[in-house]
């Protein structure tokens, strides 16, 4: 895939997907009302969420940069994304997510946030488990089988894997 292809293509997902389940669904299940915690707490999901707003476009651009495609299955990168933050957690983008419906949920104080981050995430785990896992070892085979014993999915390393 072109990168111009490569970066419409990934636009459109970003906002198809990261963008109803982080900004959509949550708007609908808060329509932006805030609750009544303290100030200095709500302030605090500000961390959390800008963090994985920061996370989820470094990984979409890194998929077209160095993959040479887009996260969405039906268009999916000619080469294994390994770079970047990917050195350190498999899979960056669900983690950002979760990370951003949970700071949305400190922001606005609103717990049914928390509620609907953990049912977002246990989807994407079971995506990511028995469809994206899969696919990828069919895809990229010992690559990506040597990648998924160094890097972990969900809790990052300390230190960056460089592929040794």
């Amino acid at each position: 895939m072109r990168k111009p292809a490569a970066v419409l293509g990934s636009t459109v997902f970003l906002f198809l997907a990261p963008g109803t389940v982080v900004v959509l669904l949550p708007w609908w299940l808060t329509r932006w009302r805030s609750g009544g915690w303290w100030l200095p707490v709500r302030a605090l999901g500000l961390v959390p969420l800008v963090a994985g707003a920061v996370v989820l476009l470094s990984a979409f651009v890194r998929f077209v940069v160095e993959g040479l495609g887009t996260p969405a299955p039906v268009a999916p990168t000619e080469e294994l994304v390994m770079g970047g933050l990917y050195r350190y957690v498999r899979i960056p983008m669900y983690v950002a997510v979760i990370a951003a419906i949970g700071g949305q949920g400190l922001l606005l104080a609103r717990p049914v946030l928390f509620g609907y981050g953990a049912c977002a995430g246990a989807a994407m785990w079971a995506f990511a488990t028995w469809y994206e896992e899969p696919a990828l070892t069919r895809r990229f085979g010992a690559d990506y089988s040597r990648y998924r014993r160094a890097v972990p999915g969900w809790w990052p390393r300390m230190t960056p894997w460089r592929g040794d």
